[in-house]
């Protein structure tokens, strides 16, 4: 873990300068290719970001950079997957559910994630690797990796009982998913409820027990999942393409992911 106390920090740091610019009043709100929205804060971010993680040689996918081909990245054995400001529209709403995402990918599956909410403070942070997912509430960066372990928790997804929380999406209710959502409540039994939140914070609903249930059928690229993915697969949880039935994975040709289900 110590080997990603400077990837934890630059979350940290980024999720800073967001929050100086989510309470001023200028975004510079302006439109990229598909009607997103590109705010200063994300550039902002992602240049803190770039700063941390050039130095690791590991080449860098970014919803910032310029994109790079397939014919380079195929023969990447890792890489950095980066969305600097995940829920830009959540950000422009001033809902405080936007996120910063660094995911480190080996072989296609993601190994680690750090997920870091600027306005709760919350680092989510998933070493699949060890098998653990933590979060602590922080707004300063780390100066020992051991100061992290000491003040962080664990968090383990729980079993649903009588009651089966369903993670929606704000933006992204479409309607595949009511229809799934609608079959849940017909076969399984239980009391379903919807648990409705923005950006990658719905990983981390799951992750932490606080829902049992994350399925995304509307269109999420690599950078808005890939650390969601870490910190759920650490604590034992399926993110599973709904294409394969086989784990979501990485630096694909097209960046655009498959329809997915995060469960145990």
């Amino acid at each position: 873990m110590k080997d990603f106390l400077n990837v934890i920090n630059a979350s940290i740091e980024a999720g800073l300068e967001i929050l100086k610019i989510y309470n001023s009043d200028d975004f510079d709100v302006s439109y990229k290719e598909g009607d997103m929205p590109l705010t200063r804060a994300d550039l902002a971010a992602n240049s803190i970001i770039q700063k941390v993680l050039e130095p690791t040689g590991i080449p860098i996918i970014s919803e910032e950079n310029k994109a790079i081909d397939y014919s380079i990245r195929k023969d990447w054995e890792k890489c950095w997957i980066v969305d600097p400001l995940d829920g830009t529209k959540e950000f422009i709403k001033r809902n405080g559910d936007f996120t910063v995402n660094i995911a480190l990918i080996e072989s296609g599956k993601p190994v680690f994630g750090v997920i870091y909410v600027p306005v709760s403070n919350e680092l989510f942070i998933g070493n699949v690797k060890e098998g653990k997912s933590y979060v602590i509430t922080t707004k300063v960066p780390f100066e020992t990796i051991e100061g992290f372990v000491k003040n962080s928790q664990e968090i383990y997804p729980t079993e649903d009982n009588d009651t089966l929380k369903v993670v929606g999406s704000k933006s992204h209710m479409n309607e595949e998913t009511q229809n799934f959502v609608d079959d849940l409540k017909k076969t399984s039994n239980k009391d379903v409820k919807i648990v409705s939140r923005g950006s990658s914070l719905k990983f981390c609903l799951v992750a932490s027990g606080e829902a049992h249930m994350y399925p995304r059928f509307a269109p999420t690229m690599e950078w808005d999942t890939a650390a969601g993915q870490a910190i759920c697969e650490a604590v034992g949880l399926k993110v599973i393409d709904r294409t394969t039935n086989e784990s979501l994975l990485y630096n694909r040709e097209n960046l655009l992911n498959p329809h997915f289900l995060v469960t145990l």
